[in-house]
């Protein structure tokens, strides 16, 4: 997909937002997390919120939860949230992350918004993660 066919992100970098977000060959997003302070929760909610109003096709993202060791509570609660909204059903969701604390949270995340449309898949390795993504489409549908 060229740069001219992909969707703008609807998100301005800054420093202090805690993750940062570039788009993916594909089309989908690559998001990282710095940090996940009630700041940069509440401003990645405001985000994902936003990119789920227009959600038109199979989209496939990978989140990268490396540097986060533990999970409070908002941000599961605001990851059900995004997870289980309507438009959800166009997403592939790779998750990756460093630690089985944070692993066991999204696999709590996944399992309260199962049902909704989302495929999650968590890793412990990018690569892994990245070939889960780029499944052919014969193998998602």
């Amino acid at each position: 997909m060229s740069e001219a066919e992909m969707k703008p992100l609807k998100y301005t970098p800054s420093p202090e937002d805690g993750f940062s977000v570039k788009r993916r060959p594909d089309g989908g997003m690559h998001v990282c997390f710095e940090n996940v302070s009630h700041r940069t929760l509440k401003q990645w909610r405001e985000f994902a919120l936003a990119h789920l109003e227009d959600s038109d096709r199979l989209t496939t993202n990978l989140y990268d939860l490396r540097k986060i060791e533990k999970l409070p509570e908002e941000a599961i609660q605001y990851a059900i949230e995004v997870n289980t909204d309507p438009s959800v059903r166009n997403i592939h969701l790779a998750v990756v992350v460093a630690n089985e604390q944070v692993y066991k949270a999204l696999q709590e995340i996944d399992a309260l918004s199962s049902g909704y449309g989302v495929e999650m898949a968590i890793f412990m390795n990018l690569d892994e993660a990245e070939a889960w993504l780029n499944r052919p489409l014969t193998l998602v549908v």
